[in-house]
């Protein structure tokens, strides 16, 4: 059988749920509401037993863990660089009590963006984690500004991918968009067109030019851009990259379902980016292991077996192979 590996497998801690309740102490915004309280929560929290049961349910032989939205992003500077160390303690533990089973993604304080920087550092070098998931946005603001561009070199230096990931939209975003209309703004599509700017934008502001290795790996088939790059293409010609954008997408992304268990997409993606750029993600617990059977999507697909398999696990050992710690 195909070895599968899921690369967006969410996590949560005691101390990240307290802090994100001290900001919303009412659960008033529904996805954190589902998040803290909701029946996501305990399994979030889990890193043990019953993680591993629903991974054996869905056919995942391996998760990468990763703090789920909104991360430490949200919080204050001082709130966020005091969790983001321990944070990646507990998910580089996890990972040494299941070696077999686990790998981690750090989460980084981002209010604080040297802090951060200096914690994604010791999370490759000292805790042995295997990149970072970023969410889309910092207090509202995308990362192609140039003071987040050292998480970038970090991530450059040592070959290890950014996965970025959706979050909450601004109040002013979600006010002006989907006012009245709250699922809009997240994943029926709003989150999905944000990150998919967010990659945009990276690649607008020279990101990739900089830092020509770095590699971003984009869930949700790719975050609604990747079917517009024929439009997208227009830019090509009000910009000074060293290169069409659609080749950022082709060297510098990787793209995974993030739990859209969908073949029609599947067939979209290989036809744009090849194979060998896209790998496996089911986005647990949000979509439950009954909810996207990883291992059966992939039996079911009509693609050959080299694929399957690059898809399955061979794309990311490539990757992580790679990695300079």
């Amino acid at each position: 059988m195909t070895r599968i590996i899921g690369l967006e497998e969410h996590m949560a801690t005691l101390d990240v749920f307290a802090a994100w309740r001290k900001h919303d102490p009412n659960l008033d915004e529904p996805v954190m509401r589902w998040t803290v309280s909701g029946n996501v929560a305990g399994p979030l929290l889990d890193l043990g037993n019953e993680r591993l049961a629903a991974m054996d349910i869905a056919g995942v032989d391996h998760a990468i863990l990763s703090l789920t939205s909104p991360g430490l992003q949200n919080l204050p500077k001082s709130e966020a660089t005091a969790l983001q160390g321990p944070t990646n303690d507990l998910i580089a533990a996890a990972v040494k009590d299941h070696p077999d089973r686990f790998s981690g993604f750090a989460t980084l304080a981002t209010p604080d963006p040297r802090a951060a920087a200096a914690e994604f550092e010791r999370a490759v070098t000292r805790l042995g984690l295997t990149g970072v998931l970023l969410h889309t946005l910092t207090a509202g603001e995308f990362h192609d500004h140039t003071k987040y561009w050292d998480i970038f070199a970090v991530a450059n230096e040592h070959r290890v991918p950014i996965y970025l990931h959706p979050t909450l939209p601004p109040d002013t975003v979600a006010n002006a968009y989907y006012d009245g209309y709250g699922l809009l703004g997240t994943g029926a599509p709003g989150w999905h067109y944000q990150t998919g700017i967010g990659f945009l934008r990276m690649i607008l502001a020279g990101v990739f030019d900089r830092f020509p290795d770095l590699q971003i790996v984009l869930g949700h088939w790719g975050e609604t851009v990747l079917f517009y790059l024929d439009r997208i293409a227009l830019l090509d010609g009000v910009n000074t990259l060293q290169r069409p954008i659609v080749e950022y997408f082709r060297n510098n992304a990787y793209i995974t379902p993030g739990g859209i268990a969908s073949h029609r997409y599947l067939d979209w993606a290989i036809d744009v980016v090849g194979a060998n750029r896209i790998m496996h993600a089911t986005d647990y617990p949000f979509n439950g292991p009954h909810d996207f059977a990883a291992r059966n999507f992939l039996d079911a697909a009509s693609i050959p077996n080299t694929s399957r398999e690059a898809i399955g696990h061979r794309n990311w050992e490539t990757l992580a192979a790679n990695i300079k710690r």
